[in-house]
């Protein structure tokens, strides 16, 4: 067990410092053959989420300093910078610095007007799932750390109605009784655990 998982427990940043550390590499492990490949988010290829993924770890650095963010385009990062692999491990290192600076949890987050706790749990929330997609759709192993799975629970039952309702969460998939934690979370967002790209 490394350091930033003994920090996790109950912990905004030490819990996203986990999850970046699993994002990071599957990202590093993307070639440039991979990405024109689907991806269980039926709306993105392995590059368009890569670009998804960027924006959110970027624009969520400002809400965490009660700033405004800015979703209304999406940078093209992956054709921008060679180096892109290697930016993705930086912003995300700047997106746990961000959420475990003093104060980012409390009052409302920005331009959102959301409990800062929510919009912190809504990052972690595609840090996860999206770094999950993006090793499906590409072969790649990922697991999610049990106590990021568990803060994420209440996470999703809080945002589904809503998520649902516009579109950012599919349909829930039918899991068994004995599934996996996580898989039952990937299933709550409208994945299929074990199914591949849509």
């Amino acid at each position: 067990m490394n350091e930033n998982e003994n920090k996790s427990d109950g912990d905004m940043g030490g819990l996203l410092a986990v999850a970046a550390e699993r994002a990071v590499p599957v990202v590093a492990g993307l070639g440039d053959d991979v990405l024109a490949r689907p991806t269980p988010c039926a709306d993105y290829d392995v590059k368009a989420l890569v670009n998804h993924l960027f924006q959110v770890i970027v624009q969520f650095q400002k809400l965490a300093a009660k700033g405004d963010s800015d979703f209304t385009a999406t940078p093209d990062e992956v054709a921008a910078d060679p180096r892109w692999r290697e930016r993705f491990a930086e912003e995300a290192d700047a997106l746990v610095a961000a959420w475990s600076a003093p104060g980012a949890l409390e009052g409302t987050s920005g331009s959102m007007r959301m409990p800062a706790r929510t919009v912190a749990g809504m990052v972690l929330l595609d840090l996860t799932v999206h770094a999950w997609d993006l090793a499906r759709a590409t072969g790649q192993e990922y697991e999610a750390e049990p106590r990021v799975v568990e803060e994420l629970a209440g996470t999703v039952a809080g945002l589904a109605p809503m998520a649902r309702k516009t579109g950012v969460f599919g349909p829930p998939v039918p899991v068994g009784d004995g599934a996996p934690a996580f898989a039952r979370l990937l299933a709550a967002t409208g994945r299929d655990p074990e199914g591949g790209p849509a």
